[in-house]
């Protein structure tokens, strides 16, 4: 079996209602004849749209038949345990040209029981945003179920919505039951759970061009709703230059930021899964054993578990990458 390198794929574009030209004019992604593209799934287990391969021999390749073959070299020993073939994280860039309906997801128990499916955590980092531009995370005050739902069927929910304005740089962690939209005039990197269960609660009462209403998901929304209140729900966190920085941990996935100006050796031997970069700032260039890549924002890289050693150097000033593991 020929040996594993550093994985490219091509980006799976989504036309959406809400989604507009950022992909394209911040990411330098070209999305085709698309009217507008509100996300582009950069590697996704997702049955229906599974990732496939765009660099180096295994280029025409699914994500699903390289787990079947490669295993644990791919993806880490403890991951194909715990999840065998299916990928366990789908990476997503989207971009918000209006604001995004209010949702909810539920966990993994919840999900299980009535869907066989996974649950979804998530956490977002803002790429670019508006001046002025917002998004909701959790509630801004304490609340109970009765309220909530007096507020709900008073069109009144906005009134008890956190929101927050944000700039690029803004990291928002989303544990299933958080309820929590995008607002317009913001492009966001999601790293989640591979889930696509969303209960949609609140669409500010929009049509579509037939005039109806999207479908609400009040009652199964209901169980999923995390009602806890918290002071502050964006994550604060510090960078070192040059060095990983440790931004979210939970039991899903582990996310730092690595920004640097000088070449990195770097080295995944203990962490037994993959890592994946995603380039939110400049152009580098990542080395292997037999493979070198050239890597610019609006990219994203999969570096199997078994290339424990790379290096990475910054082609630009400065590079900013979020570096994903479970």
């Amino acid at each position: 079996m020929m040996n594993l390198y550093p994985l490219k794929f091509t980006p799976i574009f989504m036309d959406k209602i809400w989604g507009g030209q950022k992909i394209k004019t911040e990411l330098g992604k070209d999305f085709g004849n698309l009217p507008n593209c509100g996300e582009s799934w950069e590697i996704s287990g997702v049955q229906g749209n599974i990732s496939v391969v765009s660099n180096g021999y295994l280029a025409g390749n699914t994500l699903e038949e390289l787990i079947e073959v490669y295993m644990g070299e791919l993806v880490g020993d403890k991951v194909y345990e715990r999840f065998s073939i299916e990928f366990p994280l789908l990476i997503k860039f989207i971009d918000a040209n209006d604001d995004l309906s209010v949702q909810v997801h539920p966990d993994d128990e919840l999900s299980k029981k009535r869907h066989q499916a996974f649950g979804k955590t998530e956490m977002w980092y803002v790429l670019q945003a508006d001046q002025g531009a917002r998004l909701n995370s959790g509630f801004n005050c304490k609340i109970d179920k009765e309220t909530y739902l007096k507020k709900l069927k008073n069109k009144e929910l906005m009134d008890i919505l956190n929101f927050v304005e944000v700039e690029a740089g803004d990291v928002f962690f989303m544990p299933a039951g958080r309820v929590h939209a995008i607002g317009k005039g913001i492009v966001v990197a999601e790293i989640q759970q591979t889930s696509d269960v969303t209960y949609r609660i609140y669409d500010y009462d929009r049509k579509d061009a037939n005039g109806n209403e999207r479908d609400l998901h009040t009652e199964l929304a209901l169980d999923a709703i995390d009602f806890t209140y918290h002071d502050s729900y964006k994550t604060n966190y510090q960078t070192t230059l040059n060095e990983s920085s440790e931004v979210v941990k939970c039991d899903y996935f582990t996310t730092n930021i690595l920004e640097f100006d000088a070449a990195l050796e770097k080295d995944i031997y203990g962490l037994d899964s993959f890592v994946i970069y995603i380039c939110v700032e400049g152009e580098y260039e990542i080395s292997s054993p037999g493979a070198t890549e050239k890597v610019k924002k609006g990219e994203t890289i999969l570096i199997p578990a078994s290339v424990n050693q790379f290096q990475l150097k910054p082609l630009t000033g400065k590079v900013k990458l979020l570096e994903v593991h479970v």
